[in-house]
């Protein structure tokens, strides 16, 4: 009879063993998934500014390679020197509307 308490002993403290497992390994497995999709969301949102930034660059090499086609380069490089840097021509006065208009 003490044998057969002794294995029950033995099985129940199997089967608890077995369960706390299986629930951490479920835990486990809960926490990954959860991790898992915040990375795929995050990732996806880098996708989504790269494609944009690489669209982007896509148009400005499209307008300088129109540019170098056309062979009107010096009026490029004014235009940018003046909507970019801010430069003027010798001699040109520049007039800043204050009004806000």
């Amino acid at each position: 009879m003490a044998h057969k308490a002794r294995k029950q002993q033995k099985s129940g403290f199997s089967a608890l063993a077995l369960r706390i497992g299986l629930i951490c390994v479920f835990g486990y497995l809960c926490i990954s998934l959860v991790f898992a999709q915040i990375d795929i969301v995050s990732k996806r949102q880098q996708l989504e500014n790269l494609s944009q930034q690489a669209g982007a660059q896509q148009a400005a090499n499209e307008e300088l390679r129109r540019v170098l086609d056309s062979g009107d380069e010096a009026a490029y490089m004014e235009r940018i020197a003046r909507e970019k840097l801010g430069y003027v021509l010798p001699g040109e006065h520049i007039y800043v509307d204050m009004s806000g208009g």
